[in-house]
């Protein structure tokens, strides 16, 4: 996963009044918990925008006041209007201690049930995992290349042994529907073709699920 450097200062105090003195002077309240006792601080607006705003998820390495500690996005408060961040919760990390996070999904690949004119269906953007610090990947990616019309790619078929998936194992990822204008894609090496997908750079093969 990729890292992140990010400074900030600590809050003396903390509370609604106080909180919103701190967004007017261009900064957002922060707190980092996890292990033993909470840290308020703030940061740039425009400095963790550029971390919210990714589509990549990142390990923050927060400089606060000097002491460095890695976190992890766990929750992010918006401004129900303007979608502008008015408070972002980090969750310290251990090296040996499982992490629950969101990783993007990336497909890789040209399917071939799209080229003869299936629709591509993408139901997950996101998959939620828990795994340590060190196992984390940048993202899921998934190889669509031998998906066809009528098939799927499910949570259970990118199993790995690193990664704990927390949504059901059956769930769709990614399927292909026949659409008007779509011809037969299917051929007599039917039994033989596999559904592949890959966590970041590993690439454990998986049988397609009907």
């Amino acid at each position: 996963m990729k890292k992140v450097q990010l400074s900030g200062s600590s809050r003396a105090n903390v509370g609604k009044k106080d909180a919103k003195a701190v967004r007017d002077a261009g900064l957002v309240p922060c707190v980092l918990y996890g292990q033993g006792e909470q840290t308020h601080f703030s940061v740039k607006t425009i400095d963790i925008e550029r971390i919210v705003y990714s589509p990549d998820v990142f390990q923050v390495e927060l400089d606060i006041d000097g002491k460095k500690t890695m976190g992890i996005i766990q929750e992010l408060q918006q401004h129900p209007l303007r979608d502008t961040i008015q408070h972002v919760d980090f969750l310290e990390l251990k090296a040996d201690k499982a992490v629950k996070v969101g990783l993007p999904v990336r497909l890789t690949g040209k399917s071939r049930g799209v080229m003869a004119g299936g629709r591509l269906l993408q139901v997950f953007r996101r998959l939620n995992v828990m795994a340590l610090p060190g196992d984390l990947p940048e993202a899921i990616i998934v190889d669509i290349t031998k998906l066809r019309i009528g098939q799927a790619i499910r949570i259970k078929d990118i199993a790995n042994e690193k990664l704990r998936f927390l949504d059901p194992n059956n769930a769709v990822i990614v399927s292909v529907s026949r659409a008007r204008g779509s011809v037969d894609d299917s051929g007599d090496d039917d039994e033989e073709e596999e559904v592949v997908a890959e966590t970041a750079t590993e690439a454990p093969a998986a049988e397609s699920a009907e």
